[in-house]
């Protein structure tokens, strides 16, 4: 078995779309996950090269570099983190020992990478992230402040709108009551 990591899979529709891609090229994956690609046997040069243009089409990329392959599985483990509420379970353990674990390093390696290649710190990363997923659910109207504060693991609403005003420029309320909501996709989260 082999994993490609794929950069910017960032939600369900990338996976699907990605998981199409594979197929369309006659490589069949034995799983598909944000930024990974799971195949029973190593594919071709030749399937490469035809595989690589289309992946790009749709404004994937296959990485081919170690290091470039360690910060896309950091930024999906943290997306995943996110999205699958990681972060408000109250038993989890730390996200720096959750990161390691997850990636079987040393967290501070890691956060060495990740700042050297994106130009901000994993912790920083984090944040950007989780100010999108309340900006989300903050357009959709459907959750109080003090339920999305929990969701986030946040340790009350005062530390989530502090950490979103400084983040946006905006306090949540403002945010939700304006008509131009900027938000920007996960995959065009970063430093550089």
């Amino acid at each position: 078995m082999i994993s490609l990591v794929v950069k910017n899979m960032v939600c369900n529709r990338c996976i699907y779309m990605v998981d199409r891609l594979f197929r369309e090229a006659g490589l069949s994956p034995l799983s598909v996950r944000l930024g990974e690609v799971q195949l029973a046997d190593p594919p071709t040069a030749s399937e490469l090269a035809a595989l690589q243009p289309r992946l790009q089409e749709f404004g994937f990329e296959l990485l081919n570099d170690q290091k470039s392959r360690v910060i896309e599985k950091i930024k999906t483990t943290i997306i995943e983190y996110i999205q699958d509420g990681v972060a408000a379970d109250q038993g989890a353990p730390v996200f720096s020992e959750f990161l390691g674990s997850a990636l079987h390093r040393e967290y501070s390696a890691l956060s060495k990478l990740f700042s050297e290649v994106e130009g901000l710190t994993i912790e920083k990363y984090l944040i950007r992230q989780k100010i999108e997923k309340v900006k989300e659910w903050l357009v959709y109207d459907e959750l109080s402040l003090s339920e999305i504060a929990d969701r986030l693991g946040y340790s009350g609403v005062a530390h989530l709108s502090s950490q979103f005003k400084k983040t946006t420029g905006f306090t949540p309320t403002e945010f939700r009551k304006s008509k131009d909501h900027h938000r920007r996709p996960l995959d065009e989260i970063g430093g550089r």
